[in-house]
C-alpha cells in the first residue's frame, strides 16, 4: 500500500527536490504574469456580465448606465494599481498588504487584511472554477447536470498541478492565459472593425426584451442611484487578485521590486483594455442577458432548463459568425482554460498558500503551513485551500450568481487599509528624509496611496450596503471567524513559548534530585518482553520492576509460574482488576507512586510491534495506546516504546537514512551526506 501510494504521488507531483533547489524557481516576468496577475486579466470574462446582470433587473430602461459604470471600474483599477506599484518599492519582502498594515496599523488590523485576503482566495478559486463550467456548458449544454461535479473535480486538478511547484505551474498555464488574452483582444478588434465598417456585431439575445423583476419597473432617482452603485459592485470583481503581485514579490528574479512593478504595470494596462472593450462590445452588439431565462420575452426554448449563453459566448458568437465557428469554439475554449485552470490556480493558489506561510511564521497560523513540500511549494496551504473551495462549490452547487455576492469584499477591505497603512509609511519617512528630489517623489507616492484609500474605502462601503444582504454577511462572519481563530492560535503560541522558556534558576535545579523508578509492563513472557527488560536495564534505573494485570486467573497463573522459570531477576507485580480493565489499575497504580515519592521519575517501557501492514495494527498494539494516552497526561512520567518488528516489517525495504527532499523540513538547506564526500566516507565518525 505504502508503494502505491508512493508511486502515485511521484506521478502526480513529481520527483522530489533538494532545498538548494529553491533559487532555480523563480520566476521571469512571462511566467510570473500568469501566475500572479492571471485573476484581473481573466476577470474581464464575467465583470461586464455581472454588470449587465443587474441592470436588467430594471428590464432594458437602465442598460444606457452600463459605459458610466465600467467608467468607474476602469478608473477605480488605475487607482488601485498605480497604489499597489508603490507597495511593491516599499516593502519587497513580500506579505503585501497584510505586511503593510501590519507595520503601518498594528498586528489586529494586519490581522483583519489577512482573514479578508483568506476568505477572497477562496471565493476566488469557488467563482472562478464555476465562472469556467458555465463557459464550458455554453458550448455543450448536456453538461448542465454535471455542473457541481466537474467543478469539485477542476479543483482537484487545480491542486495537483499547483503541488508540482511554482515554475511548473507558471510553464502549465501560461500558454492559457496567453492564448485568452490574444483570443479577446481579436475578437474586440474584429467586432469594432466591423462595427466602424457598418457591419456592426449583433448578439443572439438582442432580440429578446426582458420583463423588469417586481419592485423594479418604476425605478426613479435614488431608487436608480442604488441600482447603479450596486452594478458598480459586481463589476468591480474585475479588480480581484491585484494585490498578488505585491504578495509574491519575492518569487520573481532579480531586481524583484522592478520586476514586479513592471508586471503589475502590464497587468492593469491590459486589464483595462480587454475590459473595456468586452463592454464596448456587448453594447454594441446589444447583449440583454438575466439570471433568470425565463424573463425573456420572446425566447422560444425551455426557458426553465436552458441556460442563456454567457456575455463572451454571445460576443464570440455574434463576431466569428455563430456558436459553430472556430473562432467561437477558440474563444470558449480558451475562457474555459484561462478560468479554471489559471485564474484560481495561478493567482489564489499561489497566493493563498504565500499568505497562510507569512501567518504561520508569526505564529497566527499552524506551523505545518510554513513547511514546503517535495516540489517546494507550501503544500499543505494548496491541499486546505482545494478542500475549503470544493466544499463552498458543493455547498453552493457551483453558481457564480450564488457565490459573486461572498466576493470582493475581502479584497477592498485589503485595499483600504492597505492605501492607509502606505499613507502612514510615506508621512514616517518624511519626517527623517532630506533629500529634496526623494521628498517631492515620496509625497507624489503619498497622494496616490491617500487617493487609493479613499476610493477603495467608498467602494468598500458601497459594496458591504449593496451586497450584505444577498450574501456578504456570510464572508464577514467568516473573516470574524478567522480573526478570532489567529488571534486564539497566537495566544496558545505565546503561553507555550513562555511556559517552556528557560528561567533564570541555578544549573543544579535542573538536574533530577530524585530516584528512577522503571516499570515494564509484561503480558507474556517472549522477546518483546526480554528487550524491554534489557532496555530499560540499560538505563540503570535505581529500582526497576515488571508490571502485569490479573484480568483472567488461570492466564495470570501461568504467567506468573513462567516468570518464575525463566530465571529472569526482576520482581513482577500482579496488579487485581475485578473488573477486567488494564488501562485503570496501570494508572492507578503509576500515579500512587507518584504520590507517594513526588520527586522520583517514573519511566514506563511498553513493548510494541512493528507491523508491515496497515491491518496487521488493528490487530496488535491496542492496550499500548490506550495506556500511553493516559500516562502521558501524569506529570512526571516518562513512556518509552520498545518496538519488536514483526516478519511482515522486516520484509519491507529499508528506507534510506538520508532526510529525503520531500521530508518535513522548513525549508533550510540540507546537510551533505558523508557520501558526498569520498575522502570522509570511510574512517569512524566523530562522537558527539
Amino acid at each position: 500500500m505504502a508503494k502505491l501510494v508512493d508511486a502515485v504521488k511521484r506521478i502526480v507531483i513529481g520527483r522530489a527536490l533538494p532545498s538548494e533547489g529553491l533559487q532555480e524557481t523563480l520566476l521571469p516576468k512571462r511566467l510570473a504574469l500568469p501566475i500572479f496577475a492571471s485573476d484581473p486579466l481573466s476577470s474581464v470574462a464575467y465583470a461586464t456580465q455581472e454588470i449587465l446582470l443587474v441592470l436588467t433587473l430594471g428590464g432594458l430602461a437602465f442598460l444606457h448606465l452600463t459605459p458610466w459604470v465600467a467608467l468607474a471600474v476602469v478608473i477605480l483599477m488605475a487607482v488601485v494599481v498605480l497604489s499597489y506599484r508603490q507597495v511593491v518599492h516599499a516593502y519587497p519582502s513580500g506579505g503585501g498588504s497584510y505586511e503593510v498594515v501590519a507595520t503601518n496599523l498594528g498586528p489586529s488590523s494586519g490581522l483583519v487584511v489577512a482573514a479578508s485576503l483568506l476568505v477572497d482566495y477562496v471565493m476566488t478559486v469557488a467563482v472562478s472554477v464555476a465562472s469556467g463550467v458555465d463557459n464550458i456548458i455554453s458550448a455543450a449544454p448536456s453538461l448542465n447536470g454535471y455542473r457541481t461535479v466537474m467543478a469539485v473535480g477542476f479543483v482537484v486538478l487545480l491542486a495537483a498541478v499547483n503541488l508540482r511547484g511554482l515554475q511548473e505551474s507558471g510553464r502549465a498555464f501560461a500558454a492559457p492565459t496567453y492564448l485568452f488574452v490574444a483570443g479577446v483582444l481579436i475578437m474586440c478588434g474584429t467586432g469594432l472593425f466591423r462595427w466602424i465598417a457598418g457591419d456592426a456585431p449583433v448578439a443572439e439575445s438582442a432580440a429578446y426584451g426582458i420583463a423588469p423583476t417586481p419592485g423594479d419597473s418604476n425605478l426613479a432617482g435614488l431608487a436608480v442611484l442604488l441600482l447603479g452603485l450596486r452594478a458598480f459592485s459586481s463589476g468591480c470583481t474585475a479588480l480581484t487578485g491585484v494585490e498578488a503581485i505585491s504578495n509574491g514579490v519575492p518569487a520573481f528574479r532579480k531586481p524583484k521590486s522592478r520586476n514586479a512593478a513592471t508586471t503589475m504595470g502590464a497587468m492593469g494596462l491590459i486589464a483595462v483594455v480587454m475590459f473595456s472593450g468586452i463592454t464596448a462590445l456587448a453594447m454594441i452588439a446589444k447583449v440583454h442577458i438575466t439570471e433568470d431565462t425565463c424573463r425573456l420575452t420572446g425566447f422560444t426554448g425551455d426557458c426553465a432548463n436552458t441556460p442563456q449563453l454567457t456575455v463572451i459566448a454571445q460576443l464570440a458568437s455574434a463576431v466569428f459568425g455563430g456558436v459553430h465557428s472556430v473562432g467561437f469554439f477558440y474563444i470558449q475554449a480558451a475562457t474555459a482554460l484561462v478560468l479554471v485552470l489559471v485564474l484560481a490556480a495561478n493567482t489564489a493558489f499561489n497566493g493563498f498558500p504565500l499568505l497562510t506561510s507569512i501567518l504561520a511564521q508569526h505564529r497566527y497560523l499552524p506551523r505545518q503551513l510554513h513547511t514546503r513540500g517535495d516540489r517546494l511549494a507550501f503544500s499543505n496551504g494548496i491541499v486546505a485551500l482545494a478542500v475549503v473551495a470544493g466544499a463552498l462549490l458543493w455547498a453552493f452547487h457551483a453558481s457564480v450568481t450564488n457565490l459573486i455576492h461572498l466576493y470582493i469584499l475581502g479584497v477592498f477591505t485589503s485595499f483600504t487599509l492597505s492605501q492607509t497603512g502606505m499613507v502612514r509609511h510615506w508621512n514616517r519617512t518624511l519626517r527623517t528624509e532630506t533629500d529634496s528630489a526623494l521628498r517631492r517623489r515620496h509625497h507624489t507616492a503619498r497622494s496616490i496611496n491617500g487617493l487609493g484609500a479613499l476610493v477603495t474605502g467608498l467602494v468598500l462601503v458601497i459594496v458591504l450596503f449593496t451586497k450584505f444582504t444577498q450574501g456578504a454577511y456570510l464572508a464577514v462572519i467568516a473573516a470574524v471567524l478567522l480573526w478570532l481563530m489567529m488571534r486564539g492560535i497566537r495566544r496558545h503560541y505565546d503561553n507555550t513559548a513562555e511556559e517552556l522558556a528557560l528561567t533564570e534558576e541555578p544549573a543544579e535545579s535542573t538536574v533530577l534530585r530524585g530516584r528512577v523508578h522503571a516499570l515494564v509492563l509484561v503480558s507474556k513472557v517472549h522477546k518483546p518482553t526480554v528487550r524491554a527488560l534489557a532496555y530499560a536495564r540499560a538505563c540503570r534505573p535505581d529500582i526497576l520492576e515488571a508490571l502485569t494485570v490479573d484480568v483472567d486467573r488461570d492466564e495470570s497463573r501461568t504467567l506468573t509460574d513462567q516468570w518464575a522459570a525463566s530465571g529472569i531477576d526482576v520482581p513482577l507485580k500482579t496488579l487485581d482488576s475485578p473488573y477486567r480493565e488494564i488501562t485503570r489499575p496501570v494508572v492507578g497504580y503509576v500515579r500512587g507512586i507518584v504520590r507517594d515519592s513526588p520527586n522520583d521519575v517514573i519511566s514506563v517501557f511498553i513493548p510494541e510491534y512493528v507491523v508491515g501492514h496497515w491491518w496487521e495494527n488493528l490487530l496488535h498494539n491496542q492496550t499500548a495506546l490506550w495506556l500511553k494516552s493516559r500516562l502521558l497526561f501524569t506529570p512526571g512520567i516518562m513512556v518509552i516504546s520498545v518496538p519488536w518488528q514483526l516478519s511482515s516489517s522486516r520484509s519491507k525495504p529499508l528506507r534510506p537514512t538520508r532526510r529525503a527532499p520531500g521530508s518535513v523540513r522548513r525549508g533550510e538547506p540540507s546537510r551533505p551526506s558523508r557520501a558526498d564526500h569520498p575522502d570522509k566516507a570511510k574512517g569512524p565518525r566523530p562522537r558527539p
